[in-house]
């Protein structure tokens, strides 16, 4: 059985783990080209609780944010590869542009992004604050970005 969900059934799951008073993480990320920062972020904000969520952008959100060449790894595969990881416990594909009607929706007791975000500016802030919970920010430890990766290909093997 799949841990990729439709939002559906995470508010489902999500009342499910309210009630048995477990921490639920939600963090969200384009993950084209997964990357050992990529796996020490998602390790690092299951650390925060007992459920970790993790919301994964649209091939078409990803073409309006990241532009047209982007994504690399279309959504389907982005989504199996993140909910295989061991500290994932569902992903869910969401097609807006920002993560805020999910985080809307599931209310997550902690809300987590990268330290390059202000705290102020990262959508759902709002919604999981005025709920109880809290919102953090995790530092990245290397200086990996798929940006970076796709930029070394082209470099490599274009000329």
């Amino acid at each position: 059985m799949s841990n990729v969900k439709k939002i559906e059934e995470l508010v489902e799951i999500r009342n499910q783990l309210r009630a048995q008073n477990k921490k639920v993480v939600f963090t969200n990320g384009v993950f084209d080209i997964l990357h050992a920062g990529h796996v020490d972020y998602i390790s690092k904000a299951k650390e925060k609780g007992d459920v970790l969520i993790v919301g994964i952008n649209s091939d078409a959100s990803v073409k309006r944010i990241k532009g047209e060449l982007r994504p690399v790894v279309p959504q389907h595969e982005r989504a199996f590869i993140i909910s295989s990881l061991k500290p994932v416990d569902y992903a869910v594909i969401f097609e807006e542009d920002t993560p805020g009607e999910i985080i809307d929706k599931l209310i997550p007791d902690v809300l987590i992004k990268g330290a390059d975000w202000a705290i102020d500016k990262i959508v759902g802030r709002e919604t999981v604050e005025k709920n109880g919970g809290k919102v953090e920010t995790i530092k990245f430890v290397n200086d990996q970005s798929t940006t970076n990766i796709i930029k070394t290909v082209t470099e490599r093997f274009c000329k």
